[in-house]
């Protein structure tokens, strides 16, 4: 079977999507040993998560996309769900054509385009969450923008915690326990599923299956829901071993 090529489009200050993404799909080697996949990035300048750094980050990305398609990679994940989510609502689906659409003019071939914004909202629709509770890092006024985000997208957020840590490194430095204590504060109780980190940047995947354990609604996070996608769109069964509901193959 061929390696896939996965590339990534991050935030120049990011450190974690580069370390969970690859951490589910060799873990995926447990179910699926004959498959392998490489790693390839490029960064869109961005150190604090402010909106006018996101816009001016997003405006980078297109050229992200070139440099990736030089690589001839078989699949693109624009790794960072509040930039996305700040630019206006629905606005995943306009830039994944953007960014497919450069890339097909730079190699002459299509290549898929997942986001991270629009891979949790589709994971959410995939697990029928109507309801949902969210966990981000963000300033209150990005988590708004994000609870709002998925609201247009159809589904209610009934409770939001936010961890108000600007510095997007410092995000990536907090420690993924303190999400075991968190999942218990934000309110569940009319929820259908749990979203544990809505950045991508905010690591939780040494405690995703844990948290999950304790729960019987389903866990995602926004790392998890873009390796979903990844795999669907390469046309992969989408499963990962301790990995929340979403890669759970049910």
């Amino acid at each position: 079977m061929p390696t896939r090529r996965v590339g990534l489009i991050v935030p120049s200050s990011n450190t974690t999507m580069e370390t969970e993404i690859p951490a589910i799909l060799r873990a995926r080697a447990e179910l699926r040993p004959d498959e392998q996949f490489t790693f390839h990035s490029s960064r869109m300048r961005m150190k604090h998560v402010t909106p006018a750094e996101l816009t001016a980050m997003d405006a980078d990305s297109l050229r992200c996309a070139a440099e990736l398609a030089d690589a001839r990679v078989d699949v693109m994940a624009y790794a960072c769900l509040v930039a996305i989510m700040a630019q206006g609502l629905g606005y995943h689906r306009a830039s994944q054509e953007k960014l497919a659409a450069r890339a097909e003019a730079e190699s002459g071939a299509r290549v898929p385009v997942v986001s991270s914004a629009g891979a949790l909202v589709e994971g959410l629709h995939s697990l029928g969450a109507k309801k949902v509770a969210v966990i981000a890092p963000y300033m209150k006024p990005l988590t708004a923008t994000v609870c709002d985000y998925i609201e247009h997208e159809g589904v209610e957020v009934v409770d939001s915690l936010s961890l108000e840590v600007p510095d997007n490194l410092e995000v990536g430095r907090l420690d993924p326990e303190q999400l075991i204590g968190l999942a218990q504060r934000v309110k569940t109780a009319d929820a259908d599923a749990l979203v544990l980190s809505a950045c991508v940047q905010m690591p939780s995947l040494a405690v995703l299956d844990s948290v999950q354990q304790q729960f019987d609604i389903p866990v995602v996070s926004a790392a998890a829901a873009t390796v979903w996608r990844i795999l669907n769109d390469l046309g992969l069964d989408p499963v990962a071993p301790r990995a929340g509901a979403l890669l759970a193959g049910h």
